[in-house]
Parts: structure tokens; C-alpha cells; sequence
């Protein structure tokens, strides 16, 4: 995968020290990437401190993996805007020169209710972050793409529940199974001008919004976290939870040459929990 040495990525919600993001944002500088990362940096209604990458630990999360890769820059997004959309991406552009890979990993999933009881602005809330901004990402990232007639790599971070269902969490399922379909659009649209566009669909990875997820529905099944951790774990036919290097690994796949003939997909890394 040398062949990304050089490469710019604009990785989104990646401002977290135990994120997704963060992890993603190691490997592909790992790999020799020029990295952008982006984060909320302040909170905002439904979106406290506690759940955001702040501007303080998104600044240190990219001095941190400045130590892997020196290219790294840190931009504040809230990606439900389309003109901070608009302008990060120009940024990244004016600060590198090119941008050849977009990782949509910015969500929220950690407002849970039955129902019967989810307020509408949970759900605005969630699909606007989970969804909306995804779209904006793509959009205006694949315009810069398709001006540079370089091809492209865009991987949206979807989920487990982007293939099933889970309790408490409609919200969250149902943007993430809308994030798969727009991955297969924007791949038939996007495929003539050699971008690609797949997304990978983890199982449950402890990350600070996994424990969270932990933390709930151990109380939702009276048990304790470890005993919740235990049980997931006997349902996973490789006998433990996902740990981020796992999506990280197969987001560095997919930007990669060795993935130039795979688009459309929602790859699952699940350690076998989800196999269709």
C-alpha cells in the first residue's frame, strides 16, 4: 500500500483520542498519507463536550500523530453546515494541493430512547450529523476530485446496524443503513471518473462513544459492563470485540491501489457477527 505515500485525507469526527477516527487517521499516516482532520471543536446543542472531539483534544490528538506522520492539520467542522463543508475541503486543497481520499466518520450514537419516546430533534440530530453530512462531504469533495482528474477514494464509516436493526437506537440503524445506500449511488455516479465509494460496517468497538454504548445497554440488561462485554463476545465467532486498528486496516485497504477494483461496497468488519 506505498502507493499512498503522499496522498492527502480529509477524515472527519477524528478530533477523539480513542476514536475511530483517530485510528484511521494513524494508519493512513502510517502508510505515508498527508492527513486533515476535522472535528466539532465546540459543543453544540445535543452535542456536549463529553461526545465531541473539542478543539483542545483535536489539536493534541494531531500533535500526537504528528509523531507517525509530521503532515497533519486539524480544521474545525461541523459538517451539517455546507458552507464549513465548503470551505474545509477548499482549505485542505489551498494547505495541500490536491485531496485524494475522504473518510465520512463523524456521527453521533450515543442518543438512545425507545421509540415511543425519542424526541424529533434526536432524530433530526442524528441524521443530520450521521447522514446529511456525509452527503456534504461527498459533494464537495468530489467536485475537487473530479477537477483534478486523479481518481479519488471515499470511505463512509457506517456500521453493524447499517445491517441489522438494535433496540433503543432507531435513529442511528436507520442512518446508517441510509449511509449505505448513498455509498452505492455515489458509486455508480462517481465510478466513470475512477472515484471509488464503499463503506465499512464494524461490530460494537469500545471506543469513548462504545463504552457509552456499554454503559447503557449493560443497564438495560441488568448486568454489569463486563458481563454485558462477555456476552456480546460469545455471540462474535472470533471471540472478541472489534478494536479500532480493525476499521482502520480496512479503511488503508480500501484507499489503496490493491482496492482500485472494489466500489460500492459495504464491507463488514465484524469478526463474523454480521455476515450478509
Amino acid at each position: 500500500m506505498n502507493a499512498l505515500a503522499g496522498k492527502v485525507a480529509l477524515v472527519t469526527g477524528a478530533g477523539r483520542k480513542r476514536g475511530l477516527g483517530r485510528a484511521i487517521c494513524a494508519r493512513l499516516a502510517a502508510e505515508g498519507c498527508r492527513i486533515a482532520l476535522t472535528d466539532l471543536a465546540e459543543p453544540k446543542p445535543l452535542m456536549e463536550a463529553k461526545h465531541i472531539g473539542t478543539r483542545e483534544e483535536m489539536e493534541a490528538t494531531a500533535e500526537e500523530l504528528r509523531s507517525i506522520g509530521p503532515d497533519i492539520v486539524a480544521f474545525a467542522l461541523d459538517v451539517r453546515v455546507e458552507e464549513e463543508v465548503e470551505a474545509v475541503i477548499a482549505g485542505v486543497v489551498t494547505r495541500f494541493g490536491r485531496l485524494d481520499i475522504l473518510v465520512n466518520n463523524a456521527g453521533i450514537g450515543y442518543l438512545f430512547a425507545p421509540i415511543t419516546e425519542t424526541p424529533a430533534e434526536f432524530w433530526k440530530a442524528v441524521m443530520d450529523v450521521n447522514l446529511l453530512g456525509a452527503f456534504l462531504c461527498t459533494k464537495h469533495a468530489a467536485h475537487h476530485m473530479i477537477g483534478a482528474g486523479q481518481g479519488g477514494r471515499i470511505v463512509n464509516i457506517a456500521s453493524q446496524a447499517a445491517k441489522s436493526g438494535h433496540p433503543h437506537l432507531a435513529a442511528y440503524v436507520a442512518s446508517k443503513h441510509g449511509l449505505v445506500g448513498l455509498t452505492r449511488s455515489a458509486a455508480l455516479e462517481l465510478g466513470p471518473h475512477r472515484i471509488t465509494v464503499n463503506a465499512i460496517c464494524p461490530n460494537h468497538v469500545t471506543t469513548g462513544l462504545g463504552a457509552v454504548q456499554n454503559e447503557y445497554y449493560a443497564r438495560l440488561g441488568g448486568m454489569t459492563v463486563p458481563e454485558y462485554l462477555d456476552r456480546m463476545k460469545s455471540h462474535i465467532p472470533l471471540s472478541r470485540v472489534g478494536e479500532p486498528a480493525d476499521t482502520a486496516n480496512a479503511c488503508a485497504f480500501l484507499c489503496s491501489d490493491a482496492a482500485a477494483y472494489i466500489t460500492g461496497e459495504a464491507m463488514n468488519v465484524s469478526g463474523g457477527a454480521e455476515m450478509h
